[in-house]
């Protein structure tokens, strides 16, 4: 175990005694990067629920930041990439970027990034709903899991790099000519047949396309497309979650 996946257990054990202390209050977010490279974390509320972490912070590379949320809290996750807050110019972030701000404040990002969606309960009675999405696309993979641990609350990571096979109709390029993301096709192409919408506002009509499933080989735990069958929605209930930026294949630190 490296001496930042200690730092981690640790915090997570106080926070697990903590919890028993204060349970039903507040629920414990731990974000981590394992990517090569810094990342900015962002979170946005959904309607009616408060801005936490004032919406976005940096996170260097091998880092762990613990946030906390109301227990009963719906909202979105995401990695921005790339980001420069010293230039005047927008966006300020290569991928995920939110109107040029570090501190999103409730800000939706700028798509595609991947998504982490959480719909968290009140009652440990009552399951908790999270997944990752693709369906606007996708900038970094990620996992998601529960602690204490449970394989059947865990979001994997990709088995492959989607930035690696996207094709050339999606792709987002960075000034090297580097592909840093791969937008849906919803997205690229703001057609209903791509973006289950009109007369393709079903499950029955809507069906995957080459592009989603081409999202589905790489990343089978995210959603591809929004009519996803069988649904990657988890259904669990805890007081502690940990997101992690760029993991190991088909790993969430197991060691942690």
């Amino acid at each position: 175990m490296d001496s930042s996946s200690s730092i981690l257990l640790s915090l997570i054990r106080l926070s697990l005694i903590f919890g028993c202390l204060v349970q039903g209050q507040m629920v414990s977010f731990y974000i981590r990067n394992d990517c090569p490279f810094e990342i900015w974390p962002a979170i946005a509320p959904n309607v009616g629920h408060p801005v936490i972490a004032d919406g976005g912070f940096l996170l260097p590379s091998g880092e762990t930041k613990r946030i906390q949320a109301p227990a009963q809290w719906n909202g979105r996750f995401w990695a921005r990439t790339g980001c420069d807050f010293s230039s005047v110019l927008k966006p300020a972030c290569q991928t995920g970027d939110c109107q040029g701000l570090l501190s999103c404040n409730g800000t939706i990002g700028l798509p595609p990034a991947t998504l982490i969606e959480v719909s968290i309960q009140e009652e440990m009675s009552k399951p908790s709903f999270y997944d990752v999405s693709l369906v606007d696309g996708y900038n970094l993979p990620v996992s998601v899991s529960t602690r204490p641990k449970n394989p059947k609350c865990l979001i994997q990571g990709c088995k492959g790099s989607v930035n690696g096979v996207c094709p050339q109709e999606l792709q987002v390029l960075d000034q090297k000519g580097d592909v840093i993301a791969c937008k849906s096709a919803c997205l690229a192409f703001n057609q209903d047949i791509f973006c289950c919408r009109g007369s393709y506002q079903s499950p029955e009509k809507c069906k995957p396309s080459m592009y989603s499933k081409l999202f589905k080989d790489a990343c089978p735990s995210y959603f591809s497309y929004a009519y996803d069958t069988p649904t990657p929605l988890m259904s669990c209930s805890s007081e502690i979650y940990v997101i992690t930026f760029c993991p190991s294949k088909w790993s969430n630190h197991q060691s942690v």
